[in-house]
């Protein structure tokens, strides 16, 4: 079995090796598809990862609220009561016993990270200037797992105690503020604090730069009166495209109320989505551009070998081996032209990190690789199929009269 594999193949290099110009070109060819495969996938995998990274760099994957108020108010239609249900306005509601839930949460492997948050409004004063500001109390050992504020600080340091705040780059501009400065914090029922500027941050993001606080979790629990309690837990996956999914189980896990990324940025799933499907609809097509230039190079080899696949029948060789020949011809000519396409691929991702103005830098992932070699192998032998079998069956008498 296996020497006729190694005759078969031989055989096949043999009526490669007798063309080399044709040959060349349509490794050329399949060397060209393959490295747009690796470039484009790798470009636009890059650029998804880009505006995940930026987007979800600023909000966890899901959030768990305590559970939403109504108001119900009878109403009589006809002679019926009936039950009207209208938003009532939303203080701040608050979640007990959630060293429980954190505990819970922890055990389960999917859920990467579990960080307890109070948020509420509340205004900074420095000197004569005020801002309305939104004030995050957090355990940064817990909370820099979701969200990663180390890397985004551009003064100071990342350093939350009790007597510590940070502030975004845009408050710190409007208020002339430096790592070190002190400022006033007050809430409600006159609630204040006098805290230290211990880092300044930017997430690139306006709103989050302009109005967002980060205090510790105690003392955002004394200034906004929630002594013992939070607001919300933060929650990090690891499959962040099954965060509808996580966000429905743990809200009937735990029955509090619960958000995900993907319904808060719809357009941007539209536009992953988007990005994903094109990368498909690229690689197919470049799979059949190559699969019709390798079918044409054989069609052409089955006519010019027509003498010599007749001399083979007749020395005694089967339909089937016929048939292999030419598909491990098309699959040689496959894996020939993906060996300079993958050469070429890493070229063009090489010039796009170190050439030229970027927004970001991109790595070709080991899948990719492997996926551009599959399709021009796959191409290779799909498009090798017609002309193979239209070998095979050629009758030995008149392929041998054949001139």
């Amino acid at each position: 079995m296996l020497a006729r594999f190694w005759i078969e193949r031989r055989i096949a290099w043999r009526f490669m090796v007798e063309n080399p110009l044709q040959t060349l070109l349509i490794s050329i060819a399949i060397a060209v598809g393959t490295a747009v495969i690796i470039f484009i996938t790798t470009l636009m995998n890059g650029l998804q990862q880009n505006t995940i990274n930026k987007t979800l760099g600023s909000q966890p994957h899901v959030r768990l609220e305590a559970t939403r108020l109504y108001n119900r108010l009878p109403a009589v239609r006809d002679g019926q009561i009936l039950q009207l249900e209208t938003m009532r306005a939303q203080p701040l509601q608050r979640i007990d016993s959630w060293q429980a839930l954190v505990a819970d949460l922890d055990a389960i492997p999917q859920l990467m990270a579990v960080s307890p948050v109070v948020t509420g409004p509340a205004l900074v004063q420095k000197g004569r200037a005020t801002a309305s500001v939104v004030v995050n109390g957090i355990d940064p050992q817990r909370y820099e797992k979701i969200i990663n504020l180390p890397g985004h600080m551009v003064q100071g340091r990342f350093q939350v105690g009790s007597e510590d705040v940070l502030v975004g780059s845009e408050l710190a501009r409007d208020l002339g503020l430096q790592a070190g400065d002190k400022l006033r914090l007050q809430a409600g029922d006159g609630r204040t604090a006098l805290l230290r500027v211990a880092g300044i941050f930017s997430m690139g993001v306006q709103e989050l730069d302009t109005r967002q606080l980060y205090v510790d979790l105690k003392q955002a629990q004394t200034l906004l009166n929630l002594s013992g309690g939070i607001t919300a837990l933060d929650v990090k996956i690891s499959d962040i495209f099954t965060a509808r999914e996580w966000g429905g189980r743990l809200q009937r896990l735990t029955g509090l109320h619960v958000k995900n990324w993907m319904d808060n940025n719809s357009q941007l799933l539209n536009a992953l989505r988007s990005q994903s499907m094109t990368t498909q609809m690229i690689r197919g097509f470049v799979g059949l551009a190559v699969g019709l230039g390798i079918a044409s190079v054989l069609a052409v080899s089955v006519v010019q070998r027509t003498r010599e696949v007749g001399i083979l029948r007749a020395m005694g060789s089967t339909r089937d081996q016929i048939l292999r020949v030419f598909l491990t011809q098309g699959a040689m000519l496959g894996a020939m032209g993906a060996v300079f396409g993958m050469a070429g691929g890493y070229g063009l991702i090489y010039l796009f990190n170190n050439f030229g103005s970027r927004l970001f830098s991109v790595s070709v992932q080991a899948e990719v690789t492997i996926t551009a070699l599959f399709i021009a192998i796959g191409s290779g032998i799909l498009a090798a199929a017609l002309p193979a079998r239209r070998a095979s069956r050629y009758d030995p008498a008149e392929a041998i009269r054949y001139v």
